[in-house]
Protein backbone atom coordinates (compact mmCIF):
# COMPACT_ATOMS: atom_id res chain seq x y z
CA UNK A 1 0.00 0.00 0.00
CA UNK A 2 2.52 2.59 1.02
CA UNK A 3 4.44 1.70 -2.46
CA UNK A 4 1.71 2.71 -4.36
CA UNK A 5 2.04 5.95 -2.45
CA UNK A 6 5.11 6.36 -3.09
CA UNK A 7 5.75 5.63 -6.57
CA UNK A 8 1.93 8.04 -6.66
CA UNK A 9 4.51 10.58 -5.03
CA UNK A 10 6.89 10.01 -8.11
CA UNK A 11 4.63 10.24 -10.63
CA UNK A 12 3.11 13.98 -9.14
CA UNK A 13 6.80 15.26 -8.78
CA UNK A 14 7.51 13.88 -12.71
CA UNK A 15 4.15 15.71 -13.45
CA UNK A 16 5.68 19.09 -11.67
CA UNK A 17 8.73 18.69 -13.56
CA UNK A 18 10.43 17.85 -10.73
CA UNK A 19 12.58 14.95 -10.94
CA UNK A 20 15.44 14.17 -13.54
CA UNK A 21 14.92 10.92 -14.39
CA UNK A 22 17.73 8.79 -15.96
CA UNK A 23 21.70 8.39 -15.62
CA UNK A 24 23.04 11.64 -17.64
CA UNK A 25 19.71 13.86 -15.94
CA UNK A 26 20.24 12.93 -12.64
CA UNK A 27 24.49 12.99 -13.06
CA UNK A 28 23.27 16.72 -14.50
CA UNK A 29 20.97 17.83 -11.82
CA UNK A 30 23.62 16.70 -8.62
CA UNK A 31 26.44 18.69 -10.51
CA UNK A 32 24.14 21.57 -11.14
CA UNK A 33 23.03 21.41 -7.44
CA UNK A 34 19.46 20.89 -7.59
CA UNK A 35 19.20 17.81 -6.76
CA UNK A 36 16.92 17.03 -3.24
CA UNK A 37 17.38 12.88 -3.08
CA UNK A 38 18.98 10.39 -4.94
CA UNK A 39 16.75 7.56 -5.99
CA UNK A 40 18.03 3.70 -6.95
CA UNK A 41 15.92 1.43 -7.95
CA UNK A 42 16.25 -1.87 -6.63
CA UNK A 43 16.96 -3.34 -9.65
CA UNK A 44 19.79 -1.65 -10.60
CA UNK A 45 23.68 -2.42 -10.74
CA UNK A 46 26.17 -1.76 -8.29
CA UNK A 47 28.49 -0.53 -10.83
CA UNK A 48 25.52 2.71 -11.58
CA UNK A 49 25.74 2.87 -7.97
CA UNK A 50 29.24 2.98 -7.24
CA UNK A 51 29.37 5.71 -10.64
CA UNK A 52 26.80 8.10 -8.67
CA UNK A 53 28.83 7.40 -5.33
CA UNK A 54 32.22 8.91 -6.63
CA UNK A 55 30.40 11.64 -8.95
CA UNK A 56 29.22 12.56 -5.60
CA UNK A 57 32.23 12.35 -3.51
CA UNK A 58 34.29 13.92 -6.32
CA UNK A 59 31.90 16.95 -6.28
CA UNK A 60 31.70 17.25 -2.95
CA UNK A 61 27.55 16.97 -3.31
CA UNK A 62 25.40 16.11 0.38
CA UNK A 63 22.28 14.96 -0.42
CA UNK A 64 20.33 11.88 0.78
CA UNK A 65 20.99 8.79 -1.57
CA UNK A 66 18.18 6.23 -0.90
CA UNK A 67 18.39 2.76 -2.40
CA UNK A 68 14.21 1.74 -3.18
CA UNK A 69 12.64 -1.84 -3.26
CA UNK A 70 10.66 -0.27 -6.09
CA UNK A 71 11.63 -1.54 -9.71
CA UNK A 72 12.51 0.07 -13.00
CA UNK A 73 8.90 -1.36 -14.14
CA UNK A 74 7.32 0.27 -11.38
CA UNK A 75 9.07 3.97 -12.13
CA UNK A 76 8.02 3.36 -15.91
CA UNK A 77 4.41 2.58 -15.07
CA UNK A 78 3.31 5.53 -12.47
CA UNK A 79 5.56 7.93 -14.46
CA UNK A 80 5.60 7.40 -17.63
CA UNK A 81 9.44 7.07 -18.10
CA UNK A 82 11.93 4.36 -17.20
CA UNK A 83 14.65 5.01 -15.61
CA UNK A 84 16.84 3.03 -12.02
CA UNK A 85 17.89 6.31 -10.76
CA UNK A 86 16.12 9.05 -10.31
CA UNK A 87 16.85 12.66 -8.60
CA UNK A 88 14.03 14.57 -6.48
CA UNK A 89 14.66 18.29 -7.04
CA UNK A 90 12.24 19.26 -4.99
CA UNK A 91 12.33 19.93 -1.10
CA UNK A 92 8.97 18.97 -0.51
CA UNK A 93 8.76 16.52 -2.59
CA UNK A 94 12.03 14.80 -1.58
CA UNK A 95 10.75 15.22 2.34
CA UNK A 96 7.31 13.62 1.78
CA UNK A 97 9.10 10.71 -0.43
CA UNK A 98 11.70 9.60 2.03
CA UNK A 99 8.81 9.65 4.89
CA UNK A 100 6.77 7.29 2.51
CA UNK A 101 10.25 4.88 1.79
CA UNK A 102 10.99 4.93 5.68
CA UNK A 103 7.43 4.21 6.54
CA UNK A 104 7.54 1.47 3.82
CA UNK A 105 10.82 -0.10 5.51
CA UNK A 106 9.20 0.37 9.15
CA UNK A 107 6.30 -0.97 7.98
CA UNK A 108 7.91 -4.47 6.38
CA UNK A 109 10.08 -4.96 9.61
CA UNK A 110 13.11 -3.92 8.07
Amino acid sequence: MRKDKTLSMLGMARRAGRLSMGHDMAKKSLLGGRAKLLLFCGDVSPRLIKEFEKTMEHGKINVPVLKTKLTIDEIHFFTGYRAGVITVDDENFSKQIILLLRQEENANGN
